[in-house]
């Protein structure tokens, strides 16, 4: 799902703290060493992504907020901004060039630059996170 939060709503607020739990506590931001991930440029997007994203000429840029239940990606459309909103359930990931994160029919390639190595640690943060989610709520049958 993704929304446009250029302003500030509180039934949005609450929409999204249902979906992906409420933001990580300033103790456990501190333990976990950060959640948020640096900028990165958005290199391609899936057909029904393109309506957030810059035109043509401009480039799009977008970082990622670890939630307790899933993750948050924040897309900067030049003075409007949207958060796509993917629980852990849905979320997939792969490296192939650079990052891509599936999620909901939707796709989003990140490209591998200066930036993307940069966070690399935030990667592997966000899969630890996943991994945990999986083994906490997944039943095997």
């Amino acid at each position: 799902m993704v929304l446009d939060t250029t302003y500030t709503d509180k039934e949005k607020e609450a929409l999204i703290n249902d979906l992906v739990g409420k933001p990580f506590r300033l103790l456990q931001i501190l333990r976990m060493r950060g959640i948020g991930s640096k900028r990165m440029t958005i290199d391609e997007a899936s057909p029904n992504m393109q309506a957030y994203l810059n035109s043509v000429a401009d480039t799009t840029y977008a970082n990622i907020e670890l939630r307790p239940l899933g993750i948050l990606v924040r897309i900067n459309k030049g003075l409007k901004n949207f958060i796509w909103v993917i629980p852990y359930y849905q979320l997939h990931l792969y490296h192939t060039n650079g990052i891509s994160i599936h999620g909901q029919g939707r796709f989003v390639h990140f490209r591998n630059n200066q930036t993307y190595r940069e966070n690399k640690v935030f990667f592997e943060k966000l899969l630890n996170e996943k991994v945990k989610y999986d083994t906490e709520f997944h039943s095997v049958p």
